[in-house]
Parts: C-alpha cells; structure tokens; sequence
C-alpha cells in the first residue's frame, strides 16, 4: 500500500533534509503510523500551506502532515485525533527592544508590525488581543517571514513557540518569546487531515494513534526535536 503525504517546510514539525528528503518530528510520526497500518510505500509531497487542504479534497495526496485543528478546516477535511497541543510565541530580535511578549502587548505598540501567514491561526489571535490589520505584513512562508525580520522589514513573527526556539537557534540575532500559556482544555490541537471520503486510512491512523500516543517510543521519538511534555500530555489525555 502507497501513501502519499503533504508537508511544508516548518522546522521541527517537518521540513525538507540537505539530503533532499523530508524530515521533522511530525514525518517520523506519519511514517511510524503508516508502517503499522500496513503501508509499504510512502510518497511525501512538498507543497504550499494554501495547497494543504484544496490538495487533499481533491486527491492530489492521501493526507496532510498535522495542522492546526479549526472548526472552518473541519468542513473541509476530516481530522485525525490530535497529535500535539501548542502555544504560540514571537520570533523577534535579540533583546526585544518593543517588549512584544504577547499579541495584547504587540497590539499597544502602534509603531510595531507583525509577520504572519494567511491562513495561520495567528491571525486571528493577533486580531482577537487588538491587533490592527495595519500592524500586519502577509508573507507566503515562515522562510520568507524570518528573511524579513532579519532585514527588519517586521518587528515580530508569529508562530508556535517551539518552531519559534528552533528557528531562534539557527540564527543568534533573533530569540523566541513564548506567550503565556493558557488553559489545557483550550489550548490548540494539531492534526493530520485527510479527504472527507477516505474513512479506511482515517480510521487505520485513528487506532495506531490510539495506541503509540504518549507510548514511551513516542516520546523519546519527539523529544528529539524539542517537544517536551507540555505539548504532549495534552493530547494524551483526549486520545480516549
């Protein structure tokens, strides 16, 4: 059996190697999943992030690396249950000289603009603590965003916290600030997504989840790329 599989290149969760194959803790995820359901190919296919969800309806690939679960994605895919639950954070230059600890924080600074991707949860999360439309700046790609705070073309990017801390260690003028975590139960989830109509791989995926989530072979596997406990016990606990 092939399985094909969508990603982006987003550190640590799944980006493309120097060896020109993909890579990340969400890809060895899949890939332990999809071995024990039977597969014995796996394709992976880079894309965009506007392409995730049109690319699978369609059947461009059988399923998507995980994303953040919304309930507008929902009546368009059909989710796995959760793998990660994140926080977000900024990326911002070293010593975060505006002290743009939050979007509530950011939304206070008139003078301060922020890096997002359309279609990113951020979004609407930035606009929910106040942030201004004026205050952000669209970038296609979380490459293109970092270039530009780099250049400092932005004050800020926003993401999850720990693709913030890795970004953050490959470049030592930048740093990440994680925001303030809120509530367990209402903190994002993260999950594959497949076709509406592809029940079979969904519910195969759904079982191994079942039982690898939170196994120590699953820990040890993400702990490599920075997951901690946080990110985990939460889902762990919703796995039923």
């Amino acid at each position: 059996m092939k399985v094909r599989i969508a990603y982006i290149d987003e550190p640590p969760f799944y980006w493309t190697g120097s060896d020109h194959r993909a890579t990340g803790a969400d890809i060895e995820l899949a890939d332990v999943v999809l071995r024990a359901v039977g597969a014995t190919s796996i394709e992976h296919h880079l894309t965009t992030f506007e392409e995730f969800l049109p690319g699978v309806q369609v059947g461009r690939w059988d399923m998507n690396v995980p994303i953040f679960v919304t309930p507008e994605r929902a009546e368009r895919v059909a989710f796995s249950l959760p793998v990660w639950t994140l926080g977000d954070g900024f990326l911002v230059h070293r010593g975060n000289s505006k002290a743009l600890t939050s979007y509530a924080a950011l939304a206070a600074r008139s003078d301060a603009r922020l890096g997002v991707i359309p279609g990113q949860i951020q979004i609407n999360a930035a606009k929910s603590a106040g942030v201004a439309d004026s205050q952000l700046v669209a970038f296609k790609d979380q490459p293109e965003a970092v270039a530009a705070l780099l250049a400092g073309k932005i004050d800020a990017f926003a993401a999850t916290a720990i693709g913030n801390r890795d970004t953050a260690s490959k470049h030592s003028e930048l740093e990440a600030v994680a925001h303030e975590a809120g509530k367990a139960a209402n903190s994002p989830v993260g999950a594959f997504s497949f076709s509406k109509g592809n029940h079979a791989l969904l519910q195969a995926v759904n079982d191994q989840l079942r039982a690898y989530l939170g196994s120590a072979g699953h820990r040890k596997l993400v702990a490599k790329y920075g997951f901690t406990e946080t990110e985990i016990d939460g889902v762990v606990a919703r796995k039923g």
